[in-house]
């Protein structure tokens, strides 16, 4: 069959693999007439399949020596039609084997005989610039993951939901230091900006619903080495968080309970929510879903004391609004948002476990993350400064909210904030480990990581190796640093802005060049540019306002790269 005879219209192009003659790179299409009985594996996500043109009625192209009439209008006709659409929501295994003297009339997918006339891929590859290369063959069982679609609504928006709402502990203190009273303006503004990347990553995920988030993407749209350079970045953001987000929910652990080690409860900690990735991601689900409720209800519950005392006592909001700020307005609400944007880390996860998500949970996961950075970091930044001056509120920055649940309900609420921040950042480590298996794991089938980390255990059938080597990776680098994670927490931001930099970039390239390619969701032109217009402008403020930070997220950089 000539490549690009057909051509794929509501999915993305088929990533192949051979048994001992691997398909080409690049654009894609049909394999060509003269390899003879091969079997392919398409790994290919799709809905319905329609020919949009039949290569035996272009005159022009060549004919094929030993097939009746070649390639033109003699060409006999394929086989009829099975007379009805065929969908697929996976499609793997797929063998073609077309005789030797005779043009290709079916597909076979596990033994049975599918329609070609039913496929469509896009674009066209000229046979002379189809390129090949021998690969060992992906065993199936690892294709036919037991936990691909398992995560409702609520379990894919608790996973993610941990990350996104445990930096409400640490970002309004960063950004009121900044910004002062303009502070939860800089916080709606950086909720409008995630408000971009819903569409952003929306459309990205529904298009090539795989895990790998802004690596799977750019992998689509640009090559191996721009796609390699985005899973290292993302590997290093997923570092950071454990290892960052498990040392704070020590501190606050510590301040509950003095005889706690911080150094060694860390690692055991994340030693802990290694063993529970390898349970599987029904079981980490289970655990995020109660961190998650437990953590909003706190919020909510802080939120209607807050403001009771608030209105008891109006003076304090008052003065706050009189205090002058530290750089010109514009400036100061500059600055705040570059700050603010370290509130939305983790929004970026749920693209790495999108596989694990039932069908139509992705958007809905997406919208419900935004809306509660969206509504919860304003309105808690407006409770903190009525309670607290901004002076005790720049003071107590690390702790801003504990500190505002002591003054405004008492020791025992504030305790109760304190435990409520720890379990929240216990569920951030959770985030990581469950975000970086997902990417992990899709890095192995592409052949970018070594394939001995797809190995399963017979028990739980998971792939224990990666989150074993996730752990030793986040507990190695916390003993080299002796547990002062400052510098790796300078790079954290750093790392996750330069991924939903290349996120916005890989969606316009999609958009460009996939454009065919169906889905639920779509960002328009404008909206992208202006997602990574504020993505940029955080970034470059970042790096204005701690110059010395990127050197260490070089550094770190630099160690990830040579790992993975």
């Amino acid at each position: 069959a000539r490549p690009g005879a057909f051509s794929k219209s509501s999915a993305a192009g088929p990533s192949s693999r051979a048994a001992g003659v691997a398909p080409w790179h690049g654009r894609r299409g049909l394999v060509p007439a003269g390899l003879a009985s091969m079997s392919v594996e398409f790994g290919l996500v799709s809905d319905d399949y329609t020919v949009t043109e039949d290569y035996r009625r272009d005159a022009t192209y060549p004919a094929r020596p030993g097939a009746p009439g070649g390639g033109g209008e003699g060409a006999p006709l394929l086989q009829e039609s099975m007379g009805r659409a065929t969908t697929f929501t996976q499609i793997e295994h797929v063998s073609i084997n077309p005789p030797i003297n005779s043009q290709p009339s079916l597909i076979s997918i596990d033994g049975k005989p599918v329609d070609v006339h039913r496929f469509e891929f896009p674009g066209y590859v000229p046979p002379s610039e189809l390129k090949f290369e021998t690969l060992e063959p992906v065993d199936r069982k690892t294709l036919h993951h037991p936990s691909r679609g398992t995560l409702n609504e609520i379990y894919a928006t608790a996973i993610c939901g941990n990350d996104l709402t445990s930096s409400v502990l640490y970002v309004i203190g960063v950004t009121t230091t900044l910004a002062g009273q303009l502070a939860p303006i800089c916080l709606i503004s950086v909720g409008l900006v995630l408000y971009l990347f819903k569409s952003v990553y929306g459309e990205a995920g529904t298009a090539i619903p795989l895990n790998g988030g802004a690596y799977n993407l750019l992998l689509n749209t640009t090559s191996k080495n721009v796609a390699s350079l985005a899973a290292c970045l993302t590997i290093l953001s997923y570092t950071a968080t454990a290892v960052v987000s498990a040392a704070e929910c020590m501190t606050y652990a510590a301040n509950l309970c003095p005889w706690l080690d911080v150094y060694w409860g860390t690692i055991i900690l994340l030693g802990s929510f290694c063993l529970l990735s390898i349970l599987g991601i029904t079981e980490s689900a289970v655990v995020a879903v109660g961190i998650f409720l437990v953590h909003m209800g706190s919020m909510v519950f802080l939120i209607l004391v807050g403001a009771l005392y608030g209105m008891q006592n109006p003076h304090i909001f008052a003065n706050n609004m009189k205090e002058p700020l530290k750089f010109e307005w514009p400036l100061a609400i500059l600055f705040g948002f570059c700050t603010a944007m370290l509130g939305v880390t983790g929004f970026e996860t749920s693209a790495n476990y999108i596989e694990e998500q039932a069908k139509g949970v992705y958007p809905k996961s997406l919208f419900n993350t935004w809306i509660i950075v969206f509504c919860l970091n304003p309105i808690l930044s407006i409770v903190c400064m009525s309670v607290l001056d901004l002076t005790t509120l720049e003071a107590h920055h690390r702790d801003v909210l504990a500190k505002t649940a002591y003054d405004s309900g008492g020791k025992y609420f504030g305790l109760w904030i304190s435990a409520d921040a720890a379990l929240v950042l216990a569920g951030a480590v959770l985030t990581s480990y469950v975000g970086v298996v997902g990417l992990v794991r899709r890095l192995a089938l592409d052949r970018c990581l070594p394939q001995v980390l797809l190995a399963e255990n017979r028990f739980r059938r998971t792939n224990h190796l990666i989150p074993i080597c996730f752990f030793l990776l986040c507990s190695s680098l916390f003993t080299l640093l002796s547990g002062r994670i400052r510098s790796l927490a300078n790079v954290y931001t750093l790392s996750f802005l330069c991924v939903m930099a290349l996120f916005a970039i890989g969606n316009m390239m999609l958009k460009y060049k996939r454009g065919r390619i169906r889905r639920p969701v779509r960002a328009s032109w404008p909206t992208c540019f202006a997602a990574l217009t504020a993505v940029l402008i955080a970034l470059i403020g970042n790096i204005v306002l701690a110059p010395g930070n990127l050197i260490y997220f070089f550094i770190y950089f630099g160690a990830v790269a040579g790992l993975t």
